[in-house]
């Protein structure tokens, strides 16, 4: 995995926040095919994972209606519905608005 490349601001990020309960259940496979979902919804921009004891995921959108409508997709309700059934002891999703960003490269 590596930075999102985002673009310009202003921009949006959808910041998730989880602790996870024990085992797998078919989380990595679905987290797999989350990504792979997300990454065609008009408006992605990209996404940053990190999984210690606390899961942090950042996607990257071009708006809020993006946003919204990847909350609407199918799909991701039933890996929804599956978080809270099995996957989470607990999480915490926040949006934010993206007005400035910068960037620094090891050459």
């Amino acid at each position: 995995m590596s930075i999102a490349v985002t673009g310009d601001v202003p921009y949006y990020a959808v910041i998730f926040t989880s602790l996870r309960t024990e085992g797998d259940h078919g989380y990595g496979e679905m987290a797999e095919a989350m990504v792979e979902a997300a990454s065609r919804q008009p408006g992605f921009l990209g996404l940053e994972s990190a999984r210690e004891e606390v899961g942090i995921t950042v996607s990257y959108w071009a708006s809020l209606e993006a946003i919204a409508a990847w909350k609407r997709d199918l799909d991701h309700q039933l890996a929804q519905r599956l978080g809270r059934q099995q996957w989470y002891e607990a999480y915490k999703t926040r949006i934010c608005k993206v007005e400035r960003d910068y960037a620094f490269t090891r050459e």
